[in-house]
């Protein structure tokens, strides 16, 4: 019976690996008395892709190396190591490598990257950051969020844009704007006013919603109220006003839908009575009786074509509590609202020119 061992080493020359020494016998057609495997050599293969990538000005370390195939020089001749093990040596060597390698990475975890720059440095940079880039700028690392809370950072970005030329509110003029009580929420209204990108992007909004607003969900009514509005020449019309607050979770961790809450110190500039706050202006032809709905959750919200296919049709349903899960609300558990013949639907957030000021925000 033949002894069974390991298979043999394979031995190559660093000269027998060029791309040159490609012969006919490497190939699938050659004769199998010349080449056992029928195939190019695994070394052979490996040589011709490294210096192919070397051409393209990759380094060799980058060259991916076949699974079970690994190389080692001895006495300037390249050995190739096939997957398959040798029985008949000892696998000690291997598992020292083993742990020489897993040593390693648990050094080079403990490696901090980057560079952490003080702080003075990134309120330097916020004086050239856009107002629709300060989300992106705050992302950067915790000290530029820090940056982003002063009240430093607000008063530079409400001066840069200020003009003399363009319409404020009492409220949002710089004598009364200093205080730090709010400072953000006003900023933040005031380049509603000045800034032309955001005013335009306000001026843009149609008259009613191409599709329903979704964010309205599970909204609280915290506030209903009705006014005529009279035309000039014309019939007149009635806005019916509904001031909706989201409802949304708080977690640990000074955690609130995935922001952190900002330090104790700039706590009073964040301040924001309405945040989270958006008023739903329905403008209806005719006058329309509406039930009390003060307190309770919106749970379905839709605008539609009117019956008479000239206006449209805004039917609302409020719960006593919010309906999660994904469920579908039943018409029969509820208060519903129906407005029609619909004039016009407008939905503004707490920022909005036009959102109604309440002297306590």
């Amino acid at each position: 019976m033949p002894r069974k061992g390991g298979r043999k080493r394979l031995k190559f020359r660093l000269e027998e690996l060029s791309p040159g020494r490609v012969t006919v016998a490497d190939f699938a057609n050659s004769d199998p008395a010349v080449v056992k495997s029928g195939r190019v050599k695994k070394a052979v293969a490996n040589a011709v892709q490294k210096e192919v990538k070397a051409l393209c000005g990759l380094e060799a370390s980058q060259v991916p190396v076949e699974e079970g195939l690994t190389f080692s020089l001895e006495n300037g001749e390249l050995f190739e190591s096939c997957d398959e093990p040798d029985i008949s040596e000892d696998n000690s060597e291997t598992s020292t490598l083993r742990k020489k390698k897993s040593k390693r990475s648990k050094e080079n975890m403990g490696i901090e990257l980057g560079t952490e720059y003080p702080i003075d440095i990134w309120l330097v940079l916020a004086s050239y950051i856009r107002p629709e880039d300060v989300g992106k700028f705050s992302l950067i690392c915790k000290n530029a969020w820090t940056v982003s809370c002063t009240a430093v950072f607000w008063m530079r970005l409400y001066k840069r844009h200020y003009h003399r030329e363009v319409y404020l509110p009492l409220r949002l003029q710089p004598e009364c704007i200093g205080v730090l009580h709010c400072l953000r929420a006003r900023v933040i209204r005031s380049l509603y006013h000045m800034y032309e990108p955001f005013s335009s992007r306000v001026s843009k909004n149609p008259t009613v919603p191409e599709s329903t607003p979704s964010t309205l969900a599970n909204s609280k009514c915290l506030l209903f109220w009705c006014r005529k509005i009279v035309r000039n020449r014309q019939d007149a019309l009635w806005e019916f006003n509904f001031k909706f607050k989201t409802q949304q979770a708080r977690c640990k961790n000074n955690y609130r839908n995935g922001i952190m809450h900002p330090p104790v110190q700039y706590e009073e500039v964040h301040t924001n009575r309405e945040e989270d706050c958006c008023l739903l202006q329905v403008t209806t032809l005719n006058f329309i009786y509406i039930p009390i709905v003060m307190g309770m959750t919106l749970a379905f919200f839709t605008i539609n074509v009117s019956t008479d296919m000239r206006h449209h049709r805004v039917r609302l349903l409020f719960h006593d509590f919010p309906v999660l899960n994904g469920k579908k609300p039943r018409g029969e558990q509820g208060v519903q609202v129906v407005l029609d013949p619909v004039h016009s639907v407008r939905l503004l957030d707490w920022w909005h020119p036009q959102y109604p000021f309440f002297p306590t925000s």
